[in-house]
């Protein structure tokens, strides 16, 4: 099912597509270039895609980045920032739903695997 080029949540050339057909199921986005993040922020994508079908992709503002991601129908985002290199914890944001949650690393292959096993 697509929705294009209908405004979803605002949004034009959404593209929603089932979780699990998704060409790219989860994306990772470091919050900016910074040299203190990038290294974190690559350590999560090589996790990510050793589970699913993931993209980094670390151009431009994290808001363009975003609605780029919406447009091609990647389900989940996952966002790594400052506090991530801290706390160990990265968001995730759902595309239908736009929620966002905070997870620790370690439990993040396993909170989306159930997420991509259990939509709709």
């Amino acid at each position: 099912m697509t929705k294009s080029p209908t405004a979803t949540a605002g949004r034009v050339g959404f593209s929603h597509i089932h979780r699990k057909l998704a060409p790219i199921q989860v994306a990772a986005l470091p919050l900016s270039r910074n040299d203190k993040l990038l290294p974190t922020a690559r350590k999560v994508y090589d996790i990510l895609r050793k589970h699913f079908r993931s993209q980094y992709d670390d151009a431009q503002s994290i808001g363009r980045r975003y609605r780029r991601q919406d447009e091609i129908g990647t389900p989940y985002c996952v966002t790594i920032d400052f506090d991530t290199i801290d706390d160990h914890a990265v968001t995730i944001r759902d595309r239908d739903t736009m929620h966002q949650a905070r997870v620790p690393v370690s439990d993040l292959v396993d909170i989306l695997k159930d997420k991509i096993e259990h939509a709709w």
